[in-house]
């Protein structure tokens, strides 16, 4: 049986991944990379999806033959499509991991605020396109971001009202959570064997700090440097929630540290937004239209 018990968890933790095929996004950097390497030295077929091909293929030539390198742009719905379009089955497990953070105003190519864009949108439709070939389980990435965010119902895109990168940035990654939940329920509902999970690395050292093209960048760069923990450190949780044998759908797996800004994975709590099922629906409805992309036998 599952424990959550706060012994010290490692990649030498990871169970024997042979014969499995896991899809990550943004794999080419930071924690996607982290997390595909981890999967290959545990056995594990790695489908990279980047959006930068030739960082893809050299990460590919560092992993070896099990990890393949697909092109997926997830600010372009065209190019979601196309990319689920190029994948055959099965996937075991699906690690909905890129991301942006706190960048300037910018527009996806469908319009939507690129954050919440890339972050989530994209990842939904996504998870939507292949959830007929996944056999086990959703893994979607969130952030301590969650815990300032505001799902804006009226205004997801901030087309009205003022964009502020950060309000932008927690919206994102509380819906990034709350679809890992709903996805849960639904899959429950239907009664599914798949399971949705969710994870955040806590304060780790990637490549999305110093990106916010403003002040921030040195402070923030700084302060990651000094206090963070590694990208292969801030990869765990996610590893944890894709591999661990016995986890059950619906977990949030962070650091166990303070504050959850490092340490070793486990099951951790999350906003009350987050669990607000009135939202939830109306977030998956809202994605639903925006993306024009459903979930196959899926009950609300």
């Amino acid at each position: 049986m599952f424990s959550s018990s706060r012994t010290a968890w490692s990649v030498a933790d990871i169970p024997p991944q042979q014969g499995r095929t896991a899809v990550v996004t943004g794999a080419n950097s930071g924690l996607g990379l982290a997390t595909a390497r981890a999967l290959v030295h545990a056995g594990a077929r790695v489908v990279l999806a980047v959006r930068n091909v030739e960082k893809g293929e050299a990460v590919a030539a560092e992993l070896g033959g099990a990890a393949s390198v697909h092109r997926l742009d997830l600010a372009d719905l065209t190019s979601v499509r196309e990319f689920a379009a190029g994948i055959d089955g099965p996937i075991d497990v699906l690690v909905n991991n890129a991301g942006l953070m706190a960048i300037p105003q910018q527009r996806t190519a469908d319009g939507f605020e690129m954050q919440l864009g890339t972050n989530y949108l994209g990842h939904f439709a996504l998870t939507g396109l292949l959830l007929d070939r996944i056999t086990d389980r959703v893994v979607t990435l969130s952030s301590l971001a969650h815990g300032f965010g505001r799902i804006r119902l009226d205004d997801p895109n901030f087309e009205k009202g003022r964009y502020e990168r950060w309000t932008a940035y927690g919206q994102s990654k509380l819906a990034c959570l709350m679809f890992a939940y709903e996805l849960e329920y639904r899959f429950t509902a239907a009664g599914s064997p798949l399971r949705s999970l969710a994870a955040h690395p806590g304060f780790a050292s990637t490549n999305l700090q110093g990106r916010t093209e403003s002040f921030q960048d040195g402070p923030v760069a700084l302060a990651t440097r000094l206090l963070g923990q590694s990208g292969e450190a801030g990869a765990l949780p996610t590893l944890y929630a894709a591999t661990v044998t016995d986890l059950p759908g619906g977990m949030y797996i962070g650091p166990d540290g303070i504050g959850e800004l490092t340490g070793s994975p486990r099951p951790v709590g999350s906003s009350a937004a987050s669990h607000d099922r009135d939202v939830r629906r109306k977030l998956w409805d809202l994605s639903e239209e925006l993306t024009k992309v459903g979930f196959p036998v899926m009950p609300s």
